[in-house]
């Protein structure tokens, strides 16, 4: 009775839950805030420089008027990396996940004593994903829209072409998608090997994969669906249709083991 009447609420468990993830949170949010800031560098003051250049250097010879470029501040170098890295953004998840999120509890034991004073396994895997989910989500969602504000306010002077995985994807809601697709991975592949290290290799090794294989798998849209959207929100389908997959998979899984 005394160990019961001790034992930590919904409440208390969500506080414990968000102290022990703080520093993913932060992590996560200075990615957000350098990614937005290197994105409205581009927007405010790179790209109408480049733009107007021609007007104000020369060339050494003095005849040609022309811009002087770097791998730090052509514009669409810059577009390009943050591209690729927020397209990416999925495995790093997916290894935090697998990693911190679960398998850490899961190899020290700790979990159980939740499990049996306070909360369910199911109750207590819903908790862990809930409160991981919400800023990934507001954070990509957040990301999407500045990225594809910028690509839409400036594609003439960006010359990637929107069916590169680096335009495509953080260009709408597939990016939020795929951080949901790493998440569940990471907390399936936790849950399956109940180790850390051994969970962080095999849910960013999987999400990978997954993530270089659906290249494969929606470029045949691009030929009976036409225009970004109609293949962007196909490939989004397939993502949240294999989330979804991997999260049931998680649940069932955790609730044999607890058996």
């Amino acid at each position: 009775m005394t160990a019961l009447s001790h034992a930590p609420g919904p409440a208390s468990a969500q506080r414990s839950l968000r102290r022990l993830h703080r520093p993913a949170l932060l992590v996560w949010t200075a990615f957000v805030t350098a990614a937005l800031g290197g994105l409205l560098w581009l927007h405010l003051s790179r790209v109408p420089t480049e733009r107007s250049c021609l007007g104000f250097h020369f060339s050494t010879q003095g005849d040609l008027p022309v811009c002087d470029y770097s791998a730090f501040t052509d514009a669409n170098n810059v577009f390009n990396f943050l591209g690729e890295a927020l397209s990416y953004s999925g495995v790093a998840v997916a290894a935090w996940a697998g990693a911190a999120l679960i398998g850490r509890e899961l190899e020290s034991g700790t979990v159980k004593l939740a499990w049996t004073q306070s909360v369910s396994p199911a109750r207590w895997l819903a908790g862990k994903l809930i409160t991981a989910a919400v800023p990934l989500l507001a954070g990509g969602g957040l990301l999407a829209l500045a990225f594809g504000w910028v690509w839409t306010a400036d594609k003439d002077a960006l010359v990637t072409n929107w069916t590169l995985d680096r335009v495509f994807i953080p260009r709408g809601p597939l990016l939020p998608a795929l951080l949901l697709l790493g998440l569940a991975v990471g907390a399936l592949a936790g849950i399956a090997l109940r180790r850390t290290l051994p969970a962080l290799a095999v849910a960013a090794a999987v999400t990978l994969a997954i993530r270089l294989y659906l290249r494969a798998a929606w470029k045949p849209l691009h030929g009976p669906l036409h225009g970004f959207w109609a293949v962007h929100l196909s490939a989004t389908a397939m993502v949240l249709a294999l989330a979804a997959a991997a999260t049931t998979g998680a649940f069932s899984l955790l609730r044999h083991q607890a058996r």
